[in-house]
């Protein structure tokens, strides 16, 4: 079968390896077509697929200006013969169903883009089936709606990305904000009080973004002031920036940004929500990566119902970066041991152990060989044995084990999962990359309730006290919650927009493969 998403084809090669809607009908059974000539499915399709970029997708895609103009010369010339009514159908079908192809699940198919990437695949989508029922229905809009991501998500985001294309010819932008070294500060950073010759630029941009009341963007301050500054904090906020008011380097550099480049991230969280289905469970915990939070979700009637959000630390960027995953939660440990990783064994326990072997006694270490059997007698050649490969390193349940009192299983091949820590400080960080790839969680006692909800006896004081108890215990959930480790860099939050650093490269990865699969189906049109 033909991958759509991957190959870039010409609309009849489409046509042929999918079929065609009614490509053997005959003239009265054509959708595109009444007495001979183009219908209103027909421009009304027309329409849909010009709209594409209203979905982050390109309508070149779909051939939509050619089509057009085919239809167009054969509503206004002579009747059109048989071979032109033919070329336009299966232009029709190919686009169309193309179209409903990429909207659904999206232009790029993420295992050829993450070797890593290990979220299960959409449900089969009948794209001819559905084009077919909204044709005897007589408006195509339904088709689309098949097709899009059920989710209110999805639409805001569509949203804002009409609204950050119309800011990409915006006056605030056609001239940069000057250096901050203009500023009269020193350091390179401008804070309240001070002067700086790009004050009227900078508000004229806050004001454009939302970030700072038209009514307030009146005359601009001759110092940085209020209510100048509180709207920076506001923009920093939705920047995932330390919302100071003070303009340092990382926020300039936000500042500067082009709308341009906002509409790129927001194009590409559109894609990735193609990918996955997001309501096909009951209940869901997401990890968005780069905005370093965690959510877990209740559906009910098709409504996304938001119960828990808090702040995790994730992968390093670096080395260790978290993977993106879907699994079930199925268990939780109480104290839970801390099976050393190898990786981690080999590179920085067993050295901080020959450096300081006091460590070994303080943070609780034993030794476990194949059988399970346990030994907390420290001794240099067993850490050597630990480098071959013939023991293993094991921390015991305590305030120096880096998986703090709880832990959230969630079985998967990567050997992540999620869990307190007694490093509570990092979640103060505006960025939150430090971890082994396994996820830290801020509130584990309100997770831990969200997921122990269908077990009423294990209320929240009888998870605080198996948390304290110190002494290692698993507990089976009676009903497995979906746990889902996503990537979006770009969110719409209580109808504001936040943009996140593209901490792991992701989104430079996925922009460079629709890049090639533009270029691939350019190659390809007819």
């Amino acid at each position: 079968m033909v991958d759509w998403r991957l190959r870039g084809v010409s609309t009849l090669v489409f046509a042929l390896a999918f079929g065609s809607v009614g490509a053997h009908a005959g003239e009265g059974e054509n959708p595109w077509f009444s007495d001979g000539r183009p219908g209103p499915l027909a421009r009304q399709a027309v329409q849909l697929l010009a709209d594409a970029t209203s979905h982050g997708l390109d309508a070149r895609d779909y051939a939509a200006a050619s089509i057009a103009r085919d239809i167009d010369a054969a509503g206004t010339a002579a009747l059109p013969d048989a071979a032109m009514r033919s070329r336009i159908h299966r232009a029709l079908d190919a686009a169309m169903r193309r179209y409903l192809n990429d909207l659904h699940a999206g232009r790029v198919d993420p295992r050829q883009l993450h070797s890593r990437y290990a979220v299960s695949a959409q449900p089969a989508f009948d794209a001819g089936g559905v084009l077919q029922e909204a044709s005897a229905r007589g408006d195509l809009r339904l088709a689309v709606q098949r097709a899009v991501p059920k989710l209110p998500l999805y639409e805001r985001l569509r949203d804002a990305l009409a609204r950050y294309r119309a800011l990409a010819t915006h006056a605030a932008w056609q001239q940069a904000l000057p250096p901050l070294a203009t500023a009269g500060a020193s350091k390179g950073k401008l804070e309240p009080g001070q002067a700086w010759d790009g004050l009227a630029r900078l508000q004229q941009r806050l004001v454009a973004l939302g970030d700072m009341p038209a009514a307030q963007g009146v005359d601009p301050p001759a110092v940085f002031r209020e209510p100048l500054v509180q709207a920076v904090r506001v923009f920093q906020q939705r920047h995932g920036l330390q919302p100071d008011g003070v303009i340092g380097a990382a926020t300039w550099r936000a500042l500067q940004t082009a709308p341009a480049v906002r509409v790129r991230q927001i194009e590409l969280a559109l894609e990735r929500l193609r990918w996955t289905p997001l309501l096909a469970h009951a209940r869901t915990i997401v990890v968005n990566v780069p905005e370093f939070v965690l959510r877990a979700y209740e559906v009910r009637d098709g409504r996304v119902d938001v119960q828990r959000t808090m702040k995790v630390v994730v992968g390093k960027a670096l080395d260790t970066r978290t993977p993106l995953i879907e699994a079930e939660l199925r268990f939780i440990e109480f104290s839970p041991y801390w099976n050393v990783p190898s990786s981690i064994a080999r590179h920085e326990v067993v050295p901080l152990l020959l450096r300081s072997p006091g460590v070994w006694a303080r943070d609780g270490y034993e030794f476990v060989d194949e059988s399970g059997q346990a030994d907390t007698a420290y001794a240099r050649d067993k850490l050597d044995a630990v480098l071959a490969g013939r023991l293993r390193l094991r921390q015991r349940p305590g305030p120096r084990n880096p998986l703090g009192d709880i832990k959230f299983v969630f079985p998967n091949q990567e050997q992540v999962y999620l869990h307190h820590t007694p490093s509570t400080r990092l979640f103060e960080r505006e960025r939150r990359d430090f971890s082994h790839g396994c996820i830290r969680v801020e509130q584990p006692v309100e997770l831990a309730s969200f997921v122990l909800q269908d077990m009423p006896a294990w209320n929240e004081s009888r998870i605080r006290e198996a948390m304290a108890r110190g002494t290692s215990a698993t507990l089976a959930v009676a009903q497995p919650v979906h746990v889902l480790i996503a990537y979006g860099t770009a969110l719409v939050k209580e109808g504001r927009v936040f943009f996140f650093d593209d901490v792991y490269g992701l989104d430079a990865q996925l922009d460079a493969a629709l890049r090639r699969v533009a270029l691939t189906r350019q190659a390809m049109r007819p």
